[in-house]
Parts: C-alpha cells; sequence; structure tokens
C-alpha cells in the first residue's frame, strides 16, 4: 500500500491567524480522496501545530511516504492563498531532499495560474502542479498509480496536471468542475483535533467546513472568481446537517467557519439551510462571511441567521467612498455598508468589516478618512488589510508598475507590496498601525461600558487576541512611536491584557 503524506506547511501571520486556527479543509478533502482510493494518508499540519521545517524534515523521514502533497491555501480560506506558496514549496523541496524517489505535489490557486514559474524553480521543483479544483484529478492520478497493469503513465491524457516532460513545461486542459460535490468528504479522523481551537471567549474547538463552492462576483483583488472560473455550486443542505453533527458529536467541535466564498448567492436554498440548522438544535456556534446585499435582502430572516446559530459575520466593506468601490467592482456602495451592519446588530450578531488601505492614491489624510469611515459604520471588530495584488487576479495587471514586493509570502495582506505616489512602504506600515490604534482606542470606550454579558467578553477576548503580538509585528526601528501606538499600553491595561 503507497503512502501519502499531507503537509500544511508552517506558515504564520498576524492578523490572518490571530483568532483562531483552523484545520486545513483542503488537505483533508484530498486525503479523503487517497482514503477513498486505497492509499494509506497522513495530515502533518507544521503550520497549526507551529514547528519548523526541521520537524517536516523528521516527519517525512518517520512516515517514509511515496508521495508529497501540499497545498497554498491559508485553512480559513482560498483567497489569500499565494503567501504560503514558498512554505509549501519549501516543504515538498524538503521530501525530495529526504528521497528523490518521492513524488510531490502542489496545488491551490496561486500554482494553477503561475505553474510554469514553480515547475522551473531552481530548488528541487514539485513533480506536479494540481491547476484548478483539485479532488477529481488527483484521484484520476491515484487510479493510475494503483494500475500495475500499465507500465507507463502517460501524464498528458490527466486533465488538470502541468509538469515538466523532456525539459518542456507541460500543462494539461482545465478539468470540468465537480458535478456534484457531496460525492467528496473530507478525512476528518486524520486530524490531530487538540490544534484546532477558537480564541475568542468562550472558547472551544475549531473546525470549518464549505457549503457551497465559487464565486461569480467580480472583485478586482480577490482570486475566487479567477480560480472558480465564475462558477458556484452547491452541497446538500441536509448533508451539509449531517457533517457539522458528525463534527460536534465525534470530535467535539464548539465553533465551526463557514469559509464559504459566497454562502448565501440563492435565497431559497440559504434560508432552507437555515431553518434545518434551526431545527436540528445543534450545540455549536457559526460564524461566517457574506456580502452586505445579501444581508440587506435578507432583513427580514436575519433572526433565523441568529437561530441558526450564526454568533459572527464577516464582511467586506472594504472602503470610505463610492469611487474606490466602484474601481473595485465591488457593486456596493457606504451606504450599503452602513445599513448590513446596523441590521446585524440589530438581531445581535457580531460584525466584523474590512476596510483596505494602501491604494496608489493613497496618502495621510485619505487613510484618516478611511478611519473615520470605519468609526461611523461601527463595526464590533474592524480590519485593515492592505491592498495586495495577488499575481493573477485583474487587480495585479492594473497595479504592475506600483508593485515594489516581489516575495510572495509577503503577499499576507499585511505587508505593504503597493508603493502610493505619496507614501514610501515604511510610511504605509505606519499608517497601517494607526488605523487599528485610533479605531480600537475609540472603540474600547465603548465596549466598556457594555454590560457584563457574551458580547462584552467576546469583543474583549477579541481585542486580546489582536493586541497581544500587535507591537512585535509593527516594529518602527528607529523612528519615533507614533503618536496614536502611544495609547497602546492603555489600551492593553484597559483589557486586562
Amino acid at each position: 500500500m503507497k503512502k501519502i503524506l499531507f503537509i500544511a506547511p508552517p506558515y504564520h501571520c498576524w492578523g490572518v491567524q490571530v483568532i483562531g486556527t483552523w484545520p486545513p479543509l483542503q488537505l483533508a478533502y484530498l486525503a479523503g480522496v487517497a482514503v477513498k482510493a486505497g492509499f494509506e494518508a497522513k495530515i502533518f499540519d507544521a503550520m497549526n501545530k507551529y514547528v519548523t521545517f526541521d520537524e517536516v524534515r523528521a516527519e517525512i523521514q518517520r512516515y517514509r511516504p511515496d508521495c508529497v502533497v501540499s497545498l497554498d491555501y491559508l485553512p480559513v480560506s482560498g483567497a489569500i492563498s499565494t503567501a504560503t506558496v514558498p512554505a509549501a514549496l519549501e516543504a515538498l523541496a524538503i521530501a525530495k531532499e529526504v528521497d528523490p524517489s518521492i513524488t510531490t505535489l502542489i496545488g491551490g490557486p496561486h500554482p494553477t495560474f503561475m505553474y510554469q514559474e514553480i515547475l522551473t524553480a531552481e530548488r528541487l521543483p514539485p513533480d506536479f502542479v494540481l491547476r484548478g479544483e483539485n479532488e477529481a484529478t488527483f484521484a484520476e492520478m491515484l487510479r493510475l498509480w494503483s494500475d500495475t497493469e500499465r507500465l507507463a503513465i502517460n501524464w498528458r491524457e490527466v486533465k488538470g496536471l502541468a509538469f515538466i516532460d523532456d525539459g518542456e513545461v507541460v500543462n494539461t486542459r482545465l478539468r470540468p468542475h465537480i458535478e456534484n460535490l457531496d460525492d467528496y468528504q473530507p478525512a476528518w479522523h486524520l486530524l490531530d483535533w487538540e490544534d484546532y481551537h477558537y480564541n475568542i471567549e468562550p472558547w472551544g474547538r475549531m473546525a470549518s467546513i464549505m457549503t457551497t463552492r465559487g464565486c461569480m462576483m467580480d472583485c478586482s483583488f480577490c482570486s475566487h472568481r479567477v480560480f472558480w472560473r465564475g462558477d458556484w455550486r452547491v452541497r446538500s443542505p441536509e448533508l451539509v446537517i449531517e457533517e457539522i453533527r458528525h463534527l460536534v458529536d465525534t470530535y467535539q467541535v464548539e465553533f465551526i467557519t463557514l469559509i464559504d466564498p459566497y454562502p448565501t448567492k440563492d435565497r431559497e436554498r440559504w434560508e432552507h439551510q437555515l431553518d434545518l440548522l434551526i431545527e436540528a438544535q445543534i450545540p455549536v456556534r457559526l460564524l461566517m462571511e457574506t456580502r452586505v446585499e445579501d444581508i440587506i435582502r435578507d432583513a427580514d430572516i436575519l433572526h433565523k441567521y441568529r437561530d441558526a446559530g450564526i454568533i459572527h459575520m464577516y464582511l467586506g466593506a472594504e472602503s470610505s467612498d463610492d469611487t474606490t468601490l466602484n474601481s473595485l467592482n465591488k457593486g456596493t456602495s457606504v451606504d450599503m455598508n452602513k445599513e448590513a451592519i446596523d441590521l446585524l446588530r440589530e438581531v445581535d450578531i457580531m460584525t466584523e468589516a474590512s476596510f483596505m488601505i494602501g491604494f496608489p492614491e493613497d496618502t495621510p489624510e485619505s487613510v484618516s478618512a478611511t478611519i473615520d469611515e470605519a468609526i461611523r459604520l461601527n463595526p464590533d471588530i474592524a480590519v485593515f488589510p492592505l491592498i495586495t495584488p495577488m499575481p493573477f487576479t485583474p487587480l495585479y495587471k492594473q497595479m504592475k508598475s506600483r508593485i515594489r514586493v516581489h516575495d510572495w509570502s509577503k503577499y499576507n495582506l499585511m505587508t505593504p507590496i503597493i508603493e502610493p505616489d505619496n507614501m514610501s512602504l515604511d510610511q504605509v506600515h505606519r499608517e497601517l498601525a494607526r488605523c487599528y490604534m485610533t479605531f480600537y482606542g475609540n472603540k474600547m470606550k465603548e465596549v466598556l461600558e457594555l454590560p457584563d454579558g457574551f458580547k462584552r467578553r467576546y469583543m474583549l477576548s477579541a481585542f486580546k487576541a489582536m493586541m497581544k503580538d500587535f507591537h512585535n509585528h509593527f516594529d518602527f526601528g528607529d523612528h519615533p512611536v507614533p503618536h496614536d501606538m502611544a495609547g497602546l499600553r492603555e489600551l492593553k491595561d484597559a483589557i486586562d491584557y
């Protein structure tokens, strides 16, 4: 029996992983394919075990796999996957160093489009790139490996691959998307569940699921549309309920994040999913993201969101003005952002909103306007991702002349990549710190006045998690500490850090 080792590489960054640790869902799906095909499989989550590449090497030496697979996904999303690529490739290169006969594969959004760069890298590139949705492609590869009567495998016949053949980079046609998503299940039993937890009070074990796949929206900065080719497909709501119940009953999961980029597109299906959750009465809390226009559309059923167990909603507000939103093809407005957040507050669902900064036209004054807009919208939690042009999105082409950083590991929404016309990268970094300190310095007054209860404790613990490594991340070196940063100690004291 051939053995396959699935590795989540040891990549970390402040902001993205600050509030919890999520299972590598996409790796678990591929591991499920391997188990179903009769292979021995193991998942080694170096990311959430917080181990180094030395431990990755030791695990490969200990397990002695025939094949090692890694992906560029961050566990909570596929939209910002590029940052993990160098770590994933390093893990695969280590596998080749341990044993050159090990077959190595990488998949995910970034490799799907950047396969030429990956396969021609100097340091022990992977044998194969899985391009596009990869479960069916991987299943076919495993079938071919298992066919002992087939003396030579013609990989050019397999859709969804890229590889080197006779010194030439070969990319086969992309495979059609899976017609029935219910045919595939994650190998939940291969995960070390002690590694996954939500860091916000009331705390608890964390899982993630996908109830749909794909996105057809046209946001220029996001990789979802281009990766999923504008497609959107659904799982059976009834089987989603079975999966949630299985996670709760078997692995004592208490929090689940829906990592779908767009779970609410079909209102009828989404309301049916909510009704099933309410009827099931499963003791679990849910976190998710969706679009502001769907929150407004669902104003009359938002109580079902709450009754179904949804406690935390992430929304992409993104900007303080409609002109910028239009340039990003968001299809929303600042007034819609405000309406959606107010509607969610009325039904006691925690709101988290993102506000991008670092645009080519940004100045300290425009960043101040973004901060003011965040304070005006008043979500419970605000995050300020830096505009980051993933190399295969329309935004990359639009901003190519302003890109100053080409290390993919820095494409994590927290590192300045674009140099604005009137600010240096260092100034952008300092403005990012000012966003957090100004918003939360203002927000803390409101939170401390709340009566003791779920919301107050939830928000205070969220602030603790965000502030824990804030000062280390925003190291200003020899520069004077910005005025707003001077309040960091007071803010930490206020939340009993």
